[in-house]
């Protein structure tokens, strides 16, 4: 996603785990109760990146649900909910 905006996040349902840990968008916003954060990294970096902006979400009212890799392009999908 380029510049994401919460409207954009609403619609596609899934954030960038960038976005999520430079603070991009404010998720109280959030009309939904469940968030994809996709983590586009080289090699084992995307792992990282999606635990990371987990764990921040994990301060703001949102847990982890799952953790999978999605697509042909090897992005990695961490399903979000919040609490």
């Amino acid at each position: 996603m380029p510049h994401e905006t919460i409207e954009s996040v609403a619609r596609a349902r899934a954030i960038t785990a960038a976005a999520v840990l430079h603070q991009q968008v404010d998720l109280r916003a959030y009309p939904h109760r469940h968030l994809a954060v996709v983590a586009y990294a080289a090699g084992g970096d995307s792992v990282s990146q999606a635990l990371a902006a987990a764990d921040h979400l994990s301060y703001t009212g949102w847990e982890l649900v799952n953790v999978t890799q999605v697509g042909s392009n090897r992005a990695l999908h961490a399903f979000m909910r919040r609490r």
